[in-house]
């Protein structure tokens, strides 16, 4: 194993979700030395999205992959080190006051601050059949790449959101029609408003609420599903070519369990929540109060879906991560360095950071 001195002054933990990706935009291009840390490919949920049509700038709507692309080469434009195919094992507080991240390859890292951006990913869908159709008629999330292969077909979504209605809008491009299953009772629940007027006006989507798919059918890929009607209190058996399973997230979280607050659900604490019925101080060491959208350990900032109370809009995560960072740098004023100032941070690891085959193109980790 070699050991590298670097000066890293902000350690991103972003998954591959667009909040930790614009951080680190903020935060590389403020003069902060920043590492972001990809499981996968740039962009989580979002940047699975086929169309995202309300996010600010773009009138025409754009891709969650080609907004999660933008972001990402800009990122490496200011100078941001991103290393692709790792993921965080533990976190700890280190003796100097350091944060101490180690990651799945052995490779640590040590900083002075942190923002995590975990994201969340897709609630499994309990129903016979589901699991061993999964990659053959059966996918998580949008999966934008495999609606030509249904092109003419009878596709089906499960979910109520508006990743669920912008998914839909994408596949009707495509499949004879789309059918949303909703179990609420109507759209306006979850969806705004400008997609659902789009899908009552597309005359291949159809909805059906108060519904729940209970049943996959298929042998060698998915060929019926069976939905189960509140409303008319039956189960009925229908054609199925494509199930896409959009039905909310669980927030990617369990690695800090115990060394962050989580609520009941696994989202983060941040901010005066961290303090909630803590009358002890058990989760917060400080005489001052936490900072907006501090977890509960100092200088630790979480952004983005995983976060207690966040607003699930992109517009709201990207924001939330620009803020996070101007909080990076009132933490940094005001907490001691406890290092020397050549060497305030350092790394190891055991060889060079990995690109994915969803890397954008011509993007390559910076070492």
């Amino acid at each position: 194993m070699r050991a590298r001195a670097r000066r890293s002054t902000t350690f991103l933990s972003s998954g591959p979700v667009l909040p930790g990706l614009t951080a680190a935009v903020y935060a590389a291009s403020e003069g902060l030395d920043t590492v972001v840390v990809e499981r996968h490919a740039p962009g989580g949920q979002a940047g699975t999205s086929s169309r995202i049509e309300n996010f600010p700038g773009f009138p025409h709507g754009v891709s969650g992959r080609e907004l999660a692309e933008a972001i990402y080469a800009q990122a490496l434009r200011f100078g941001a080190e991103i290393v692709v195919g790792a993921d965080m094992v533990d976190a700890r507080r280190e003796s100097d006051g350091k944060i101490g991240i180690t990651l799945v390859n052995g490779a640590r890292v040590r900083a002075r601050a942190a923002i995590g951006a975990p994201g969340v990913h897709y609630r499994r869908l309990d129903a016979p059949g589901v699991e061993k159709l999964i990659g053959s008629g059966v996918y998580y999330g949008s999966a934008v790449g495999e609606a030509a292969f249904h092109r003419g077909g009878d596709v089906f979504i499960v979910g109520g959101a508006n990743s669920a209605g912008q998914a839909a809008l994408h596949l009707a491009q495509y499949a004879a029609t789309v059918t949303l299953v909703v179990r609420g009772a109507s759209l306006e629940e979850r969806m705004s408003r400008y997609l659902i007027e789009r899908l009552q006006a597309h005359p291949s989507i159809s909805v059906r609420t108060r519904s729940t798919v209970v049943g996959a059918i298929g042998k060698r890929r998915l060929e019926q599903l069976v939905i189960a009607d509140e409303a008319a209190g039956e189960e009925r058996t229908v054609r199925a070519d494509a199930l896409f399973i959009m039905i909310g997230g669980i927030p990617v979280s369990e690695r800090v369990e115990g060394w962050l607050r989580r609520d009941e659900h696994g989202f983060m604490v941040t901010g005066t929540d961290v303090l909630e019925g803590d009358v002890q101080r058990r989760w917060w060491p400080l005489d001052r109060e936490p900072y907006l959208l501090e977890g509960s350990q100092p200088g630790v900032f979480i952004v983005g879906d995983a976060r207690r109370g966040s607003v699930k809009r992109v517009a709201s995560a990207v924001g939330e991560a620009a803020i996070a960072v101007q909080l990076v740098h009132r933490y940094l004023a005001t907490t001691p360095n406890p290092t020397s100032s050549s060497t305030p941070a350092s790394m190891s690891d055991r060889g060079p950071p990995r690109r994915t085959r969803d890397s954008p193109k011509g993007a390559r980790p910076r070492r």
